[in-house]
C-alpha cells in the first residue's frame, strides 16, 4: 500500500509540474488558445446574441430537427464554420482549479500504478512502456480523435502525452522496484 501511496503522490506531482510548465511557463498550448484581433467583435456579437453558457458547433441543426442535418452540412461545404465554448462571465478561481487537476493527476498515476503492480516481472522497461503507452492511448482516443473530426492541432496534446509519462514511467520503474 506504501509503493500505491507515493508512487501516485509523487507520480501525480510530476504530471502537475508538467501541466504548469507545459500551459503556462512554457506556453505550448498557444495554438489552440490563439489570440485574434477580432475577439472584441466577435465578443460582443456573441454577448448581443443573448447567447447562453455552453459550447456550440456552428453547423448544427436544432435538436428538435435532426433530419436538417445532413442538408446544413452539405450547404456548408466549403464555409467557415466555428465551435465556440461560451462563459457568461469570467471566473478565475485558480486555487480550486489547481486542487481538482492535482487530485485528478494523482487518481490516473495510482490506477497507472496499481496496474504496474500487478505484473508478475514489473522492471523499468516495463514501467517506462506502460506509463508511455497509458499517455498515448489518453491522447489517441480523446486529442487526437478530436484532432481528426474538428481539424484542431494536437501537437501540444501529444507533447504532453509522452514527455510527462514518460518520467512517471521511470519514477514508478525506480520506486515500484524497491
Amino acid at each position: 500500500m506504501k509503493k500505491l501511496i507515493i508512487g501516485s503522490l509523487v507520480g501525480g506531482l510530476i504530471l502537475f509540474i508538467w501541466q504548469f510548465m507545459s500551459y503556462g511557463l512554457l506556453d505550448l498550448h498557444y495554438s489552440q488558445m490563439a489570440y485574434t484581433p477580432a475577439q472584441e467583435e466577435l465578443m460582443d456579437a456573441m454577448t448581443g446574441a443573448d447567447l447562453q453558457p455552453g459550447e456550440y458547433y456552428m453547423i448544427r441543426a436544432p435538436k428538435e430537427n435532426p433530419e436538417q442535418q445532413a442538408a446544413l452540412m452539405e450547404e456548408r461545404i466549403g464555409k467557415p464554420w466555428a465551435m465556440v465554448q461560451y462563459h457568461s462571465a469570467l471566473e478565475h478561481n485558480m486555487g480550486m482549479n489547481m486542487i481538482r487537476a492535482l487530485i485528478i493527476d494523482f487518481l490516473a498515476v495510482m490506477i497507472l500504478c496499481w496496474i504496474l503492480l500487478n505484473f508478475a516481472n514489473l522492471d523499468m522497461k516495463t514501467a517506462v512502456l506502460g506509463s508511455v503507452g497509458t499517455g498515448v492511448m489518453g491522447y489517441l482516443a480523446i486529442n487526437y480523435l478530436d484532432s481528426i473530426w474538428f481539424q484542431t492541432n494536437s501537437l501540444p496534446d501529444l507533447l504532453d502525452a509522452i514527455l510527462p509519462w514518460t518520467l512517471i514511467g521511470c519514477w514508478l520503474g525506480w520506486w515500484l522496484k524497491r
